[in-house]
């Protein structure tokens, strides 16, 4: 599912059929996901994005063409490319916006110097700073997010696109008595995470999920829609990006912005107890 880069806190919906497309032609060296919003996309490359390459990076034009796009919205770098220059990478995404075929770039996995990296190389050369950084954010997944990011956000407005909001399928409460047939984690690509919910770890977050229920309750909402809407409580967090397998499951998350406002500090401090786990910090960046 796509959503758009601001700095304000919001989602987007789609339609279900299209809340994801392939842009992957065979034989290409960089993977590309799209998360479909109407009729322009958010665009994920995998791997380098060297100006060396060729500009702009091969894979856009052709992915344009099979989508029948003429441009996307935003087109993120997926994890830092040490082997190629920032300038490079900088340059090539400036092209890329320049061209007409992304409105913005942004970046994903990037450490928050890598960012400020970016940043600086754009302001020094006159190109195309990233304006947001996708990163994984969830009840059980917070310094990155609440600790090093909202640096970058007070002083060069790089928001957060979250994803993950439910830790694949963790938060949904769904493996409280173990790994049910039909989930993720017992399929034998998902072995990790089979481990990680049965380790000991696990069962303390899946004691801790049964409490959060309690305030779901009180809230007259689903675990999954308050663990959405409490990503989006930071005010640093733009968007959150929604995975679901069925329509019924998209309906049911994108509920949590009803939530939203139910979410008051003391409801906030009531989950904090509860987790534990919150960042200790100079400054509180939530609403």
């Amino acid at each position: 599912m796509h959503t758009r880069t601001h700095t304000h806190t919001h989602t987007h919906t789609t339609h279900p059929e299209q809340w994801a497309a392939s842009a992957v032609a065979p034989g290409e060296q960089l993977g590309v996901r799209c998360f479909a919003q109407g009729s322009h996309l958010s665009y994920v490359i995998e791997g380098g994005v060297s100006a060396g390459y060729s500009l702009p990076p091969p894979t856009i034009p052709g992915s344009l063409q099979r989508l029948q796009l003429e441009y996307v919205d935003v087109v993120f770098a997926n994890r830092p490319d040490s082997n190629t220059p920032m300038e490079e990478i900088v340059r090539a995404m400036t092209h890329v916006i320049n061209h007409g075929m992304s409105m913005y770039w942004g970046t994903s996995r990037w450490s928050a110097m890598e960012i400020m990296e970016a940043y600086s190389v754009a302001r020094q050369f006159n190109l195309i700073p990233p304006v947001c950084e996708q990163a994984e954010y969830h009840l059980f997944q917070r310094d990155k997010v609440e600790m090093q990011l909202p640096e970058l956000y007070h002083k060069i407005g790089v928001g957060v696109v979250s994803w993950s909001p439910l830790a694949c399928g963790i938060v949904t409460g769904k493996y409280e008595n173990g790994i049910p047939e039909s989930s993720r984690a017992s399929l034998k690509s998902y072995q990790w995470l089979k481990e990680k919910i049965l380790s000991e770890d696990g069962r303390k977050q899946q004691a801790k999920l049964k409490e959060l229920t309690h305030i779901a309750e009180k809230l007259s909402c689903t675990l999954p829609q308050l663990a959405i809407a409490w990503c989006l409580r930071n005010e640093g967090v733009s968007s959150v990006l929604l995975g679901t397998s069925n329509p019924a499951q998209l309906t049911e998350n994108l509920g949590a912005i009803q939530v939203l406002p139910k979410i008051t500090a003391i409801v906030a401090s009531d989950i904090d107890k509860i987790l534990g786990n919150r960042p200790q910090s100079k400054k509180d960046y939530h609403h």
